[in-house]
């Protein structure tokens, strides 16, 4: 039977343009999971969109004296288009200020409140005199008293990853100007979570799945306890709360945000004509979901959105909750607010989507942070995805093209090394699904990489090239074997690198397309035309690491 797989990728704040840190830490992985799922044969829906109503967008519409729709607008635009230049392959990304979206958020609070999880408290809230307003979560920024961060925001501490509230920061200040905020009471909806705390620790101590940082982390909250929680805001962009009195109120951004999943799996199954689809991934027990954040956001996906689940009731709890470490440039975070950060958009106006995939899937930060360099990029195009995979796609069918009139060879009988590359094309698709399955997918990369590095050995033994002016028979036979290892290649680097796997694809068959195929060692039939061959990469000038670290110096 297939699997019901629900991908779900972090929603981001549109404040500003996509940067490398983003999609390393979810896109790439996320894309990477859903594809793989897809061509194995089970049901997926890959969801997000833009968070149109964090506070770091109101921020940026202060700076700009325009609404925040406008920002949010802008934004969403330039995000949909680089997450589709890259070979994103969302079902549907949306954005949070869509009227489906406000009204399913606003369903699962009133959900929570008749439930008796949501209960009215007067909480005491940073207030600018200065600006006479509430200033909410993200306005203000302080020292962390866990661990003494001195940027820390009214939600959440970036460095330690502890979830705040603005009362507990240090010499708290106003991001607008500076100022210290007085503490003043408003009225708000306190969410009960201690409500969840045995359900929530007993459900955790089981994920032995987990990835150390994101499991660790959570037990590390829950065993100091679960506090009342306010979701709703002083402040007017958002989705309004649906409760008298509260009119000048928001919902607390977070909690929307993570209701996106649910809003964006409903409004897929309802724009494809089918709106019950949905429960397959979030009602029907075998229903799987998967999140894929970045480290600052585990507490909100492994706490927070559980308990909504669990408190409206009848939803599934996250199967996984696939959070990336950081990704470093020369050292330090990409940050969108200090504009440290290399662009996806100007990045894609000099150089293809599939070599940056392959290159941020190579160091993606799974279990610890790692570093972008334009070195790395650089040799990673070079000298594996040039001189190791698009060397051997494009020897071996350049040679089969030029001998065997643009048709494949019939094989002879197999010898021992034939045997065993044929061998390493089923090792490979096994491995490299094995570790795609198991969200370890710098491990599916290496083993894909194995097989093209075999693939080379084996012709460089069999060296077709000379044998085909004396023995055209056996030439024919390693380049049947070679155009299998091809194939394989093609399949096992599909969820990579999808645009190299299609135009393989395109080269050697003439019917379906890769995901069609499946994920299988398609069967080579001798006589069938094939393409002459395209180079898959562009090799890229020595120069291209000098000019880019003087882009980012200059910038």
């Amino acid at each position: 039977m297939p699997r019901k797989i629900l991908v779900a990728v972090a929603w981001p704040y549109v404040n500003g343009e996509p940067h490398l840190g983003h999609i390393a830490g979810m896109n790439v992985p996320a894309d990477i999971f859903a594809r793989y799922h897809r061509i194995v044969g089970n049901e997926v829906a890959m969801v997000s969109g833009s968070d149109m109503h964090g506070t770091p967008t109101m921020l940026k519409a202060v700076e700009e004296g325009i609404s925040p729709e406008e920002v949010a607008g802008r934004y969403h635009e330039i995000w949909s288009k680089a997450l589709e230049d890259m070979s994103f392959s969302y079902d549907l990304y949306t954005h949070t200020h869509t009227a489906r979206h406000i009204e399913i958020s606003q369903e699962i609070f009133t959900r929570l409140k008749e439930n008796g999880h949501l209960v009215e408290a007067t909480q005491s809230m940073p207030f600018s005199e200065t600006e006479q307003r509430f200033l909410s979560d993200r306005f203000v920024e302080g020292t962390c008293p866990y661990c003494g961060y001195d940027s820390a925001r009214g939600d959440q501490c970036d460095d330690c990853g502890r979830t705040l509230d603005p009362v507990d920061l240090i010499d708290i200040r106003s991001k607008r100007d500076g100022s210290t905020p007085v503490f003043k009471d408003t009225t708000h909806q306190m969410f009960k979570l201690g409500d969840f705390q045995e359900r929530l620790e007993e459900w955790v101590s089981g994920k032995d799945e987990w990835r150390a940082n994101v499991r660790n982390q959570t037990l590390s909250m829950l065993r100091e306890g679960l506090h009342d929680r306010a979701m709703t805001r002083d402040i007017e962009w958002g989705v309004p709360v649906p409760l008298e009195c509260y009119e000048s109120k928001r919902i607390y951004v977070w909690f929307e945000a993570v209701i996106g999943y649910l809003s964006a799996t409903r409004a897929w199954a309802e724009q494809q004509g089918t709106p019950d689809e949905w429960k397959k991934f979030w009602v029907e027990p075998d229903g799987e979901t998967y999140y894929f954040q970045g480290k600052d956001n585990v507490s909100f996906h492994t706490i927070l959105l559980p308990s909504i689940l669990m408190g409206s009731g009848g939803l599934n709890l996250p199967t996984d909750v696939v959070a990336n470490e950081y990704l470093n440039l020369g050292g330090v975070d990409f940050s969108k607010s200090k504009g440290h950060a290399v662009w996806v958009p100007d990045f894609l106006t000099r150089y293809e989507a599939d070599p940056l995939r392959y290159y941020l899937a190579s160091i993606m930060p799974e279990t610890s942070d790692s570093e972008f360099t334009w070195a790395g990029f650089h040799a990673a195009n070079n000298n594996e995805l040039v001189a190791t995979f698009g060397n051997f796609v494009h020897r071996v069918l350049t040679i089969t093209t030029r001998n065997f009139e643009n048709a494949i060879p019939t094989p002879a009988d197999l010898d021992e090394d034939d045997q065993a590359a044929l061998d390493a094309c089923d090792t490979a698709l096994n491995e490299v699904s094995a570790a795609i399955d198991a969200r370890h997918f710098r491990d599916g990369l290496r083993a894909a990489m194995r097989l093209a590095r075999h693939g080379n050995q084996y012709i460089d033994i069999k060296e077709p090239w000379k044998v085909v002016k004396t023995d055209k028979e056996s030439a024919g036979t390693a380049l049947w074997v070679g155009i299998n290892i091809i194939s394989t290649l093609r399949t096992v680097f599909y969820p990579y690198l999808p645009t190299s796997a299609d135009k393989i694809h395109s080269m050697l068959f003439s019917d379906s397309d890769t995901l069609a195929d499946g994920w299988d060692r398609r069967e080579i039939v001798p006589g069938s035309p094939i393409e002459k061959p395209s180079p898959l990469f562009r090799k890229l000038d020595d120069s291209i690491i000098e000019e880019e670290n003087k882009r980012l110096t200059d910038e």
